[in-house]
């Protein structure tokens, strides 16, 4: 007979337990490692979901590369737009207040047309200019201001300032152009063949030299002329100008419409003043261009007298002295040296405006004059 063995102690049920508990653990683990895979996986996916929403960092730019950017942007966005609709360029501190430019000439243009305008210009001594090659020294140029509107006249005078040419007093030039000896004494005796170029000038009793105060008097009466509406050739506005006497008349001839030249005596009695006539010498009034000046050279330093004395101003005895200069020899339009004073008589600026005055008073009478003898045939 088989023996039946009892169910305990079947050695198989053992290891199906230990396989079944090991099947079990198994499942669990891998249900964790996959829930918290999901779990990663959602974090994730809402994480970039997170990041999608949010604006992305713009890195950091260098000093005023951001101001920069946005000026492109903003020249992108104005090249885009319709002219009409651009907005205006933003106004520098520096212009803010101020007309723009073209509103700016238009009104200068406006105003141009309704008031008086003065421009200058160097005028330069030439060759072609005539009597020209007399002169030894002219390498300066001379101003002329001219006066446009509607108080321009359209007459040029020649101011010029006496003296003031450096080494003028060590050149000499021929006194007549027909090369004929002096007829008067002066600062070059009668008979003489030649003259100084530029006499140097005397020195006032305090010490001024004369071509100081001719220089003064020369632009305040500049100012004064050009108010009158007169375009006005100066000769020298500085100390020292390189035209001698010759050259300053030349000049004078060729863009001016008469010639006043500036002086004191250098006598010390306070004479007062006058001015230098055409000597009464028929040989001397009968020279070219003399000839055909002197009358005209003659009215214009009587009228500068006549402008003088009715400002109160002291003359000596008629007014007028004899003298053959080298100015009037060469002079092709009216001439005068006139002498507003001497040595001792005062010229503060005061004075010197009292006497501005007093000639720009004569050479309005002299063109009133003038033209009143060119109508009448005189």
């Amino acid at each position: 007979m088989r023996s039946r063995k009892k169910a305990g102690s079947d050695p198989r049920i053992p290891v199906l337990a230990g396989m079944i508990i090991l099947l079990v653990l198994a499942a669990g683990t891998a249900g964790i490692l996959i829930h918290r895979s999901n779990e990663r996986r959602a974090e994730e996916t809402a994480a970039e979901a997170e990041k999608e929403t949010e604006p992305e960092e713009e890195p950091e730019q260098e000093a005023g590369a951001e101001t920069k950017t946005e000026e492109r942007q903003a020249k992108i966005v104005a090249d885009t737009l319709p002219n009409e609709t651009k907005a205006p360029a933003e106004v520098p501190e520096s212009t803010v207040g101020t007309v723009p430019e073209e509103e700016s000439t238009l009104a200068e243009e406006s105003t141009a047309a309704e008031q008086t305008v003065v421009a200058s210009e160097l005028i330069p001594f030439t060759e072609e200019l005539r009597f020209a090659e007399y002169s030894k020294i002219h390498t300066d140029p001379a101003v002329l201001y001219r006066v446009s509107g509607p108080g321009a006249r359209g007459l040029t005078v020649c101011v010029n300032a006496g003296h003031g040419t450096r080494g003028g007093a060590s050149v000499k030039t021929q006194c007549h152009p027909d090369g004929t000896p002096k007829v008067t004494g002066g600062s070059t005796a009668a008979g003489a063949l030649t003259a100084t170029a530029v006499s140097g000038g005397m020195t006032f009793r305090d010490g001024t030299p004369e071509p100081v105060v001719t220089l003064q008097e020369a632009l305040i009466l500049r100012d004064i002329l050009i108010g009158r509406g007169y375009n006005v050739l100066m000769i020298r506005e500085t100390d020292d100008v390189q035209l001698d006497n010759i050259a300053r008349t030349v000049l004078a001839n060729s863009y001016a419409d008469c010639h006043i030249a500036l002086h004191w005596d250098s006598s010390e009695s306070d004479k007062g003043a006058f001015f230098m006539s055409v000597p009464d010498n028929g040989g001397y009034k009968n020279m070219d261009p003399v000839k055909d000046t002197w009358e005209i050279s003659e009215l214009l330093g009587e009228s500068l007298i006549e402008g003088l004395r009715n400002r109160g101003v002291k003359i000596w005895s008629d007014g007028s002295l004899d003298m053959d200069l080298t100015q009037t020899s060469y002079s092709s339009v009216a001439s005068v040296d006139i002498e507003l004073g001497d040595r001792v008589s005062p010229h503060t600026p005061e004075q010197l405006g009292l006497l501005a005055e007093g000639l720009a008073d004569g050479v309005d009478l002299f063109f009133s004059r003038a033209g009143n003898r060119q109508e009448t045939g005189q």
